[in-house]
């Protein structure tokens, strides 16, 4: 028997905790409260409280985590790290890129990854898989379900990652299918910011739509999922004791114009008494023991995790869609922004409504770009780069860490921003990354370079070429190499030209004094 230890002993930890004895795998036990009355019917199983205790204990072959979501991510990863086999419950993860490094971990090294996708091995679920393939529906047309409880309330998720991941994992085990678009919508009624019901819909490949419906804010518990088929309609309700039900209605249609609905009885199908947890743990075990795939591998739950990712996304931008791609990038068809189809969004980048990002750009993770801006072609943002509205950020030019552009600033073809004031190939410094900001209106010319750690003032002008080292005063123009001060520019970029201490510009009439080495403005016309 593969020896497992369970970590966290919680609210379904304490699941675990049962059904691994009874399967007589239970080997040790993870949990930070050595005095959880959940711990009392396992006093003789050994008890760790540092994680990286029992990771090092080589005995230990596998780990069953059901800490909370936050957590999954890391302790997943060190878990693999340390050679053992990995279950952990539903989400594997709270982002798609932190998914997809835990499935390469697994994969390079050969451990068994498997996501706590329980519906997955539940014998109704199974049941209607069959019937899918058998064909006793027909064509499937829709799908919908509806989880709904009052309570349990939580702060560290929202609804749609708390309840939503089970629905979405049946639906593709059905339809075989990953969808094309995700549109999600929702409320967040207790705490701002953490929604407490979320609608998701779901369009697939063949046409079938679906939608999921999860709240915790509903007056009763409901678990149904209706599968609508040309033939049939089943559905899968885990509140009843029969669980699975057929209604094989028909529709009919009157001198070939009108449909009618003939209506028959619901039958009760016939499923097989199993505990699903169980089965689901068995199946690890199984694949643990025999080096087997799961059922819910690391890479079916990234699917869904891509698709919790979209969902999230969409609600974010005010219920817009977000497309689903079978690559680990996510692109917008949201009609808020426009994004090539050469180009890559990481999860987790942030895009304005209005903004065009063009051919062979790619927008990093932790990236925010306000409205209305336009990214050229082969341009690379981030990751954690901030971009304000109305930018212009043109051909060939990378915005590292450590990068800001306030409003409406230019970026002219090629220019260059720096990161690290001593850069070497063989020296880390990625702790070394300094600022650079870019204040409201600037513009950077075609080649400029901007060594790290400046301020680039407001409505400043750094000329084709110059290499800037030091700060730039507002309404400054510099050029050359090094870049000194040659002059200064209205707000509208015309040069200007001061006597005694006073300019009017002779494109936009607006009007400055000079007070030593600061720009006042006394009139402004644009």
């Amino acid at each position: 028997m593969i020896k497992t230890a369970v970590v966290g002993a919680g609210y379904w930890g304490k699941n675990l905790l049962r059904v691994f004895q009874e399967l007589g795998a239970l080997h040790a036990i993870c949990e930070s409260n050595p005095d959880n009355p959940n711990l009392k019917p396992y006093k003789t199983v050994k008890l760790y409280t540092n994680y990286i205790e029992l990771l090092s204990d080589a005995s230990i072959e596998a780990v069953a985590i059901a800490s909370p979501a936050v957590t999954h991510y890391e302790m997943a990863k060190k878990a693999l790290e340390f050679g053992k086999d990995v279950y952990v419950e539903k989400p594997l993860a709270l982002t798609a890129a932190e998914g997809k490094e835990l499935v390469d971990i697994a994969d390079n090294k050969k451990q068994i990854l498997m996501v706590g996708h329980i519906l997955q091995y539940h014998p109704a679920v199974i049941k209607l898989r069959e019937m899918i393939s058998a064909g006793t529906l027909g064509k499937v047309e829709y799908i919908y379900s509806n989880r709904l409880n009052i309570g349990k309330l939580r702060t560290e998720e929202n609804i749609l990652w708390s309840f939503a991941p089970h629905d979405i994992s049946v639906i593709l085990s059905l339809l075989n299918e990953e969808p094309v678009s995700v549109i999600a919508f929702g409320g967040d009624y207790l705490n701002k910011g953490v929604y407490d019901t979320t609608l998701t819909t779901m369009e697939f490949p063949n046409g079938v739509k679906s939608h999921i419906f999860v709240s915790w804010l509903h007056p009763y518990k409901e678990q149904k999922l209706i599968v609508v088929g040309s033939e049939a309609m089943a559905v899968f309700d885990d509140m009843s004791k029969e669980k699975l039900f057929l209604y094989p209605h028909k529709i009919e249609w009157k001198e070939g114009k009108i449909p009618v609905a003939q209506k028959a009885e619901y039958q009760v199908v016939s499923i097989e008494k199993a505990e699903p947890l169980k089965e689901e743990l068995e199946h690890f075990i199984g694949c643990a023991r025999n080096r087997k795939r799961p059922l819910t591998d690391g890479h079916e739950g990234l699917r869904v995790l891509k698709i919790l990712q979209s969902a999230e996304d969409s609600l974010k931008v005010n219920n817009s869609s977000i497309a689903v791609h079978p690559s680990e990038t996510l692109k917008s068809s949201s009609p808020s922004y426009f994004v090539n189809e050469s180009a890559y969004i990481d999860e987790g980048a942030e895009i304005g409504e209005g903004t065009k990002i063009w051919h062979f750009s790619h927008i990093l993770k932790g990236s925010r770009i306000g409205r209305n801006c336009v990214i050229g072609q082969n341009v690379a943002i981030g990751p954690d780069v901030t971009i304000g509205n109305n930018c212009k950020v043109q051909n060939n030019v990378s915005l590292y860490r450590g990068v800001i552009l306030e409003d409406e600033v230019f970026c002219g073809p090629s220019c260059v921003f720096t990161n690290v004031y001593t850069p070497r190939a063989f020296v880390e410094r990625k702790k070394e990354f300094m600022q650079t900001v870019v204040k409201r209106g600037a513009t950077i010319g075609a080649n400029a370079t901007l060594v790290c750690g400046i301020t680039i003032g407001k409505y400043a002008m750094v000329g084709a070429g110059a290499v800037v080292k030091t700060d730039v005063l507002d309404y400054a123009i510099v050029a050359g190499v090094p870049a000194r001060q040659i002059g200064w520019t209205c707000k509208c970029g015309t040069s200007l030209h001061f006597s005694n201490h006073h300019a009017a510009c002779k494109y936009c009439r607006s009007e400055y004094a000079l007070d030593e080495h600061k720009i006042i403005i006394i009139k402004e016309e644009i």
